[in-house]
């Protein structure tokens, strides 16, 4: 079954916003043949910075559109993660990933 995969996890305050780890586990998900919404695949680099506001309204548009959540490590350090895993598990989502 092909789901449609929107992963979370921590960024802010983290080397790269946590990048490295984002990209594996949709590369992972993807050779799985899942398809993958990683929040760092939003967005484009612009003049002036979203604030975070901006970005979780992006980011919860997003998860929206997805059959499941997976979290990284860490998550529950995340208040955009724990928003996120919230929404998800209140939508019946099914939520995978660390405890």
């Amino acid at each position: 079954m092909t789901r449609t995969i929107y992963i979370s996890g921590p960024i802010s305050g983290l080397p790269d916003g946590n990048r490295p780890a984002f990209a594996a586990l949709a590369a992972r998900l993807r050779a799985d043949g899942h398809t993958v919404v990683n929040p760092h695949e939003l967005f484009r680099e612009v003049a002036q910075p979203l604030t975070w506001e901006e970005y979780m309204r992006d980011d919860l548009t997003a998860l929206l559109t997805c059959t499941h959540l997976v979290l990284l490590p860490g998550w529950e350090h995340s208040p955009g993660a724990r928003l996120e895993k919230y929404v998800a598990e209140h939508l019946g989502m099914p939520v995978e990933g660390p405890t």
